[in-house]
C-alpha cells in the first residue's frame, strides 16, 4: 500500500499540502472486478454524466478554455521515474461528460481526484472552487521512446530527456494511439450504435470511469480498464498498450445491455438498435487521387486514410478506396469469421499531399483483427459528405449479426494496429490507386482506371487476367490491361455505361488472377450517378 499512497502523495502534497489523500482500497483490479460494477449499472436506466458538470464549466467557451493548460511536472508518475506518464484534460467547452480516474496496483486502487494546481488557467478565473470528485475530460500518455523497441535492429534512439505522446482517451469513448514517428490521423472507438443509420439518431457511448495500471520501471505495456455506458448498454474493457513502431492495442470487452424498461426511462421515443458497431474506427477522407468531386486547393490530396481494407475468411482481400460523396453513404459488406479489417493510409510520399503543416503521410493507418471467430455479421462503412478537411467522415465497424439480450454478457475482444507497415505487411498484391473520369471516347461513359502492384505474381510465363463485376444498373463495355514499365505495375481501364434514368450507386469490382490461383486484392468500389 505504501508505494501507492506515494505517487499521489508527492504530486498533491507538494502542491496542496492541506489536500486529504484519497481512500486507497485492497482490490486486485482485472476485467472481472470492472465487469461486475458494468453489470450492476446496467440494472439501472442512464445517468448522464453531464448533469455532474459544475454549470460554470460547462459555459466556458473555446477562448476562455484554450487558456487552460496542464502542468507538464505535475504528470502522473513522473517523479517516480516510470516509463509511462499521464497527463489530464481539464472539463470544459465541448468536454462536458466528466471522466473519473483511478490508479491501481497489483494490490490496491485509490481514486485520482480532481486538483486546481494541475494546471495554468492564464487569464481566466473561474466563479467557484471546482470540486475534489469533478473528474476530467480524459487524459493522454506519455512515453520517451528512446526506452521502447523500434524499426528493426538499424533503430537509432532518440534523446533520453525527450518524451512524446503516445495516445489520448478524450471525449465519448474516442480514442488515438502512435506508434514511433507517427503523426495523430484517425481514432478508434469503444462502441457505435446506429452509426449512419438515416431516420433515427446515433448513439453515442461514454467511458465514464478509467483505471489506470501504475507501471513499474521495466515495464514495456501499459494496462488501463474503463466502464462504457450509454443509454442503451454498459460496458467493461481492457486494453492492453504496446508501443513500438507499429503500436499494438489488445482490447477486451463485455457488454451488458439494458432492458427496454430502462431504456425506454431515458426516452420514451427510442427505437430498438439497428446496428452494434464493434471496433469502430473513425477518420477524415475530404479528396484523393479518385475523387470527382474536385476543391479549390493546392493540394493534390487530403485524409487521413484513403480506402477500406477487409480480410475475409476464404484469405481474399478486398479494397475499398474511400469517397467524399454529395451524401451520405452507407454500405455493408456480409461475411463470416471476419480476419481483419480496417481504414488504411496508403500514399505514404510527402509529393502526395504537399502538406508543410498536416504529414498526412505519416498518419497511422489502423488494422482490426478479431480474437477468436466473430461469426456471421458485416463490415460497415459510412462515408459523410464534408466541405473541409476539419471533420472525420468516414467510420467503419463490425455488426454482428446475432445481438444480446438484456443483461446477458456479451463478450468479444480484438487487436488494433496503428501502423505506417514499416515493420508488418497487411497485404500484398495490392491496389495502390484508383482514378476516374468521363470515357473520352464517350461521354456518357464512366471510366476507371486502376493500377496494381503484384510483387507475388511477377513471373512472365502467364499474364494475370482481370475478372470484372458490375451491378445491373450499369454495364462494362470495355476492359484493357497494360504494363506500366515506369513503376512494374499492371493497369486495368473499366468502361462503364450507367442505365439511363438510373440514379442509384453503381458497385464495381475488379480482381487479377492466374490459372495456378495467385490473385490480386479485389477492388470494390461503389460509383454513385451526379
Amino acid at each position: 500500500m505504501r508505494f501507492l499512497i506515494l505517487t499521489l502523495a508527492l504530486v498533491l502534497g507538494a502542491v496542496c499540502p492541506a489536500f486529504a489523500l484519497p481512500r486507497v482500497e485492497a482490490v486486485h483490479v482485472t476485467l472481472d472486478y470492472v465487469a461486475k460494477k458494468a453489470e450492476e449499472r446496467a440494472h439501472k436506466p442512464f445517468h448522464s454524466p453531464r448533469a455532474d458538470l459544475p454549470d460554470f464549466l460547462s459555459k466556458l467557451t473555446y477562448d476562455d478554455y484554450r487558456q487552460i493548460q496542464f502542468r507538464d511536472d505535475k504528470a502522473l508518475w513522473k517523479q517516480e521515474g516510470l516509463p509511462f506518464r499521464v497527463e489530464f484534460f481539464h472539463l470544459g467547452y465541448l468536454y462536458q461528460e466528466p471522466v473519473h480516474l483511478n490508479e491501481f496496483s497489483s494490490t490496491h486502487v485509490q481514486p485520482v481526484r480532481f486538483v486546481p494546481d494541475f494546471f495554468n488557467y492564464g487569464a481566466l478565473h473561474l466563479p467557484k472552487e471546482i470540486p475534489a470528485n469533478t473528474g476530467y475530460a480524459g487524459f493522454r500518455i506519455d512515453l520517451n521512446w528512446a526506452n521502447f523497441t523500434g524499426v528493426g535492429a538499424n533503430r537509432t534512439p532518440g534523446p533520453a530527456d525527450k518524451w512524446d505522446e503516445l495516445g489520448a482517451f478524450q471525449g465519448a469513448s474516442y480514442f488515438r494511439l502512435l506508434g514511433e514517428g507517427q503523426v495523430y490521423g484517425m481514432s478508434a472507438r469503444g462502441l457505435a450504435l446506429d452509426c449512419g443509420e438515416e431516420g433515427r439518431p446515433e448513439e453515442f457511448p461514454i467511458f465514464t470511469d478509467w483505471w489506470l495500471g501504475k507501471p513499474q520501471p521495466e515495464d514495456t505495456d501499459l494496462l488501463l480498464y474503463a466502464i462504457l455506458d450509454s443509454v442503451s448498454c454498459v460496458g467493461a474493457y481492457e486494453f492492453i498498450i504496446s508501443p513500438r513502431a507499429t503500436t499494438v492495442v489488445k482490447v477486451e470487452a463485455v457488454l451488458y445491455f439494458r432492458t427496454p424498461q430502462n431504456i425506454l426511462a431515458d426516452d420514451p421515443h427510442r427505437q430498438p438498435l439497428a446496428t452494434m458497431g464493434l471496433a469502430p474506427l473513425t477518420s477524415m477522407f475530404w479528396f484523393g487521387e479518385n475523387s470527382e468531386r474536385k476543391f479549390d486547393d493546392y493540394r493534390p490530396e487530403v485524409h487521413d486514410s484513403d480506402g477500406l481494407l477487409m480480410q475475409l475468411d476464404s484469405g481474399e482481400r478486398v479494397w475499398r478506396p474511400l469517397v467524399d460523396g454529395p451524401a451520405l453513404r452507407h454500405q455493408s459488406y456480409p461475411a463470416n469469421n471476419i480476419r481483419g479489417f480496417g481504414l488504411l493510409q496508403r500514399d505514404r510520399k510527402f509529393d502526395d499531399y504537399q502538406d508543410l503543416f498536416h504529414s498526412y503521410q505519416n498518419a497511422p493507418s489502423v488494422w482490426v483483427v478479431p480474437k477468436d471467430n466473430w461469426g456471421e455479421g458485416q463490415v460497415h462503412l459510412v462515408e459523410l459528405s464534408t466541405q473541409y478537411e476539419g471533420m472525420d467522415n468516414v467510420v467503419a465497424f463490425w455488426n454482428p449479426a446475432s445481438k444480446p439480450a438484456p443483461l446477458q454478457p456479451y463478450k468479444f475482444a480484438y487487436s488494433l494496429y496503428w501502423t505506417r507497415e514499416s515493420d508488418l505487411t497487411l497485404s500484398t498484391n495490392v491496389v495502390v490507386s484508383t482514378r476516374t473520369g468521363l470515357d473520352p471516347r464517350d461521354q456518357r461513359q464512366r471510366q476507371f482506371v486502376i493500377d496494381f502492384d503484384l510483387p507475388m505474381l511477377k513471373g512472365e510465363e502467364e499474364k494475370p487476367k482481370p475478372q470484372i463485376s458490375c451491378s445491373g444498373n450499369g454495364s462494362i463495355s470495355l476492359v484493357q490491361m497494360f504494363r506500366n514499365t515506369t513503376d512494374n505495375t499492371w493497369r486495368v481501364f473499366l468502361d462503364m455505361m450507367p442505365k439511363t434514368g438510373d440514379h442509384e450507386p453503381v458497385d464495381l469490382s475488379c480482381t487479377l488472377k492466374r490459372s495456378d490461383g495467385l490473385a490480386s486484392e479485389t477492388w470494390s468500389y461503389r460509383w454513385t450517378p451526379p
